[in-house]
């Protein structure tokens, strides 16, 4: 959706701010969803909080001053109040969440009937979030069940110049005019939009037994090239698996992978290296992280060394284990065909796998290289997983490689 377009509704469809708000202040209050999956029985006394669903804030372009997001996301673990994080990481102005609304979805832009609650910032039904800052919302009671459409309802104003948010995010969300944050019909609920606005991460109550792993990635965490609106990144299939492995402890999956991210320099959001606090060690109850970046870096032709990008690796493994988390390597997959590949990028690819593998300094490595290659040509993806672009793998090749991780390697015992 345009912006232009967006300003269009706003100008028609203009909403009073109270109507929703004062109606809003009478609903009940009734459980997003039962929560079916509970995790592992040891550590059921006691609890924290673990991060549901996350994805990196980057900048985006400039929009309306005012309007209505409905953005659908999808959770990993389940567990009872949930809270959510918004982010004006990159904004030039404060932003105002005048509204703020957490339920379930029932079709497009339709909500499950009851399931639509107020979210509240210490104790407000409306919050100014400063540039560059983040806010948590306050828990929500009620409990969320594992591998549900959550739907989160903001009403903006004051959006002034540049946006945060999430650039590509496969999900269609939906945008108004006016205040419709409170409503469950998606009658007023008719653009759509393709990224996520302003939100960035979501986190429910479990038992201090489960835990949530980070994926740090460039576009192929992020999911480019897999089918829309089927959750069929490899970070999803990776969810689905823990959701049906009974014994596993790790149970969330945050994915943090931005399209063309690179671990050195920045570009399409922050290098790995500054983001990694922000997007990483700031989410709660994740002991692992696995690293899965440096193919931007490699075909860039800004000429990073194998040196380079290992010393970056270390930083960000030095930097987890300081915070008492365990790290995951993974292999730097086949990119010929792909426009930029080139014979000198290729032996960088090839040497700093070799690195990955034997180094030692990972706690633990998956080959997605092995693992999506050609047997014919290890310089190329195998054919079956190919997209067509010859980097970015498809939706089986994503679930390859889902299905590539050892579980055991997920848990930490730092």
């Amino acid at each position: 959706m345009t912006a232009s377009t967006v300003a269009a509704l706003l100008a028609a469809l203009c909403v009073p701010l109270v109507v929703h708000l004062e109606r809003a202040r009478h609903d009940p209050a009734p459980a997003l969803v039962r929560a079916q999956d509970p995790g592992p029985a040891a550590g059921r006394d006691q609890q924290h909080f673990a991060v549901t669903w996350a994805a990196s804030a980057e900048r985006l372009g400039a929009g309306p001053a005012e309007g209505s997001y409905r953005l659908v996301v999808r959770t990993s673990v389940g567990g009872d109040a949930l809270r959510i994080r918004l982010t004006n990481a990159f904004g030039e102005h404060p932003v105002t969440f005048a509204s703020a609304y957490a339920g379930l979805r029932r079709q497009g832009a339709e909500l499950v009937a009851g399931s639509n609650r107020r979210l509240t910032f210490g104790g407000q039904p409306s919050v100014t979030v400063a540039a560059g800052e983040m806010i948590l919302s306050d828990p929500l009671t009620g409990e969320l069940a594992p591998e549900s459409d959550l739907v989160v309802s903001l009403h903006v104003i004051g959006a002034l110049g540049m946006r945060s948010g999430h650039v590509e995010a496969l999900q269609t969300s939906y945008a108004s005019a006016g205040d419709h944050a409170a409503e469950e019909a998606a009658t007023n609920w008719t653009a759509t939009v393709k990224s996520w606005y302003w939100l960035d991460a979501v986190s429910v109550r479990t038992s201090t037994a489960v835990s949530s792993v980070v994926v740090l990635g460039d576009s192929i965490a992020d999911g480019l090239n897999s089918g829309r609106d089927t959750n069929r990144r490899w970070p999803d299939y990776l969810a689905r698996r823990l959701r049906a492995a009974p014994d596993s402890p790790v149970r969330g999956v945050a994915n943090e992978g931005i399209s063309g991210n690179k671990v050195l320099a920045g570009g399409a959001g922050p290098a790995a290296l500054r983001r990694f606090d922000r997007d990483v060690l700031s989410h709660p109850g994740v002991d692992t992280v696995v690293v899965h970046e440096g193919i931007n870096d490699i075909k860039a032709h800004t000429g990073v060394t194998v040196d380079d990008l290992t010393a970056g690796y270390r930083q960000l493994v030095d930097r987890a284990h300081a915070a008492g988390r365990c790290v995951v390597g993974a292999t730097v997959m086949a990119y010929q065909g792909w426009p930029e590949y080139d014979d000198a990028g290729e032996a960088v690819r090839q040497s700093v796998n070799d690195w990955i593998r034997h180094s030692g300094v990972f706690d633990a490595v998956v080959d997605f290289d092995v693992i999506t290659r050609s047997p014919d040509d290890p310089r190329r993806l195998e054919p079956l997983f190919d997209s067509g672009d010859h980097l970015h793998p498809n939706d089986r090749g994503m679930q390859a490689m889902a299905d590539a991780v050892d579980l055991a390697v997920l848990r930490c015992d730092r």
